[in-house]
């Protein structure tokens, strides 16, 4: 059998770089990349703008993809059927262990955005993700290459404002760096959605099947896309809203609306539907118990969100039809992953602002607080930033002794809320537990 022709050879252009990216996962290629592409369509046949795209932390996906030209297949994956379409926005790919090219590239005046999709974790000051973003503009400074827009792609509120206070933190006041980093760069906050699970061995025959190449680094995706950003761009930027992206003047509510609907309502779906014995959020939404969950945080959620109840609606619709799409296997423990970096934004703080509207929190918000607290002691956890919290809970016997510590950890702050969040994990104890020991 003659083995099929790689992707490669579907290259018919390689964009000069004028974007540098950290942080090469399936979620920069579904999304950033995949923008990317389509506004370089948009632009006819000009030289457009290609991507160098540096891993952050396994140099392992810049190896597989760098052995087919940086090209890869995106997968729709729709709830009747598969389509595919290949993007070449990616021009190089790197390991982000190599500095020498990460400055080189930094220092390129013809590159004007660095575009970042790191973790939670990834933005604090002593973070190897802030370091490099700190040494690849110091070289751009040196260098005199001119301004840059730096783009956070990721679910931390104000990212763009995190990482400039961040990157400043790190740097010498005074200076002239310091005041060339305050002048010339900008860093832009935005707003990404598109689910994104893990590629399969099955994904890449289907990846086969539909181009006809082959490719070892696919990527799949639902359908649905969101970008949303706030910030300028001092160099110039690829056309992304003729692709679809929007800009905004105050990216807030546009955050708090993904984070407090979709994103808690994937926290909920992984901690309870992994009790359940549930393993992807289709089949965790399925269950009519963990559904009247997800509804009712829904409701104490949206009270907080500065939009209409007919706006809510319709992002509620969305989310019904997007988590009921069985065709994504969005992976729970994936979701489950760093409780202790995403429930803050998630759930805390929609906490918190009802609080303050003197609002009581809601029993839904709690419960997935107690849910939490019991899968920090199962055997799917996956948060290195909860290993004293769980050495805590190994050692507290009462729902009360626990969810001080969860507290603690989470939002001391908030501590008077001990009893109603004990009540939910007493709650837990006699039904989550029983899913994970049926």
């Amino acid at each position: 059998m003659i083995p099929p022709e790689s992707i490669a050879s579907a290259r018919r252009a390689r964009h000069p770089v004028r974007v540098a990216h950290l942080g090469l996962g399936a979620f920069h290629r579904s999304h950033q990349a995949w923008y990317t592409e389509l506004a370089n369509a948009s632009e006819g046949a000009g030289e457009g703008w290609g991507i160098a795209a540096f891993t952050g932390r396994s140099p392992a996906a810049a190896q597989v993809l760098a052995a087919q030209d940086s090209m890869y297949t995106l997968i729709e994956r729709g709830p009747a059927g598969d389509s595919a379409v290949i993007v070449e926005a990616l021009s190089r790919v790197h390991d982000g262990g190599d500095a020498d090219a990460w400055r080189r590239t930094l220092s390129d005046p013809d590159v004007g955005v660095l575009t970042l999709t790191v973790t939670e974790a990834g933005y604090q000051a002593g973070s190897s993700a802030a370091r490099r973003v700190l040494d690849g503009l110091r070289a751009r400074f040196e260098a005199g290459a001119g301004g840059i827009a730096v783009v956070s792609c990721d679910n931390l509120p104000r990212n763009g404002e995190v990482i400039r206070d961040v990157v400043l933190a790190l740097v010498e006041g005074g200076t002239d760096f310091d005041t060339w980093l305050r002048t010339d760069v900008s860093f832009v906050s935005s707003m990404v959605d598109r689910i994104t699970p893990a590629a399969t061995d099955a994904d890449r025959e289907t990846a086969l099947l539909l181009t006809g190449l082959f490719d070892a680094a696919p990527v799949v995706a639902e359908p649905f896309t969101e970008w949303i950003l706030a910030g300028d761009f001092p160099a110039g930027r690829p056309a992304w809203d003729a692709a679809g992206a929007h800009f905004v003047d105050d990216i807030v509510p546009y955050e708090r609306r993904k984070l407090w609907l979709l994103n808690a309502g994937h926290s909920l779906l992984a901690y309870h539907g992994l009790a359940a014995g549930h393993a992807t959020v289709a089949e965790a939404v399925s269950d009519s118990a963990v559904a009247a969950e997800l509804e009712a945080l829904w409701s104490e959620q949206g009270t907080e969100l500065p939009f209409d109840s007919a706006t809510i609606d319709i992002a509620l619709s969305s989310l019904r039809s997007r988590f009921g799409n069985a065709r994504i296997e969005h992976r729970l423990v994936q979701i489950a992953s760093d409780g202790s970096q995403k429930l803050g934004p998630r759930i805390v703080d929609a906490i918190r602002s009802r609080l303050s509207a003197g609002r009581d929190p809601g029993q839904a918000q709690l419960g997935v607080l107690a849910a939490w607290c019991v899968h920090l002691t199962g055997p799917d956890v996956r948060d290195p930033g909860a290993a004293s919290l769980i050495s805590e809970l190994s050692r507290s016997g009462s729902p009360e002794q626990r969810a001080a510590a969860v507290w603690a950890a989470l939002a001391p702050d908030l501590i008077d809320l001990t009893d109603p969040l004990a009540a939910r994990i007493a709650a837990a104890d006699s039904t989550i537990w029983q899913g994970i020991n049926a």
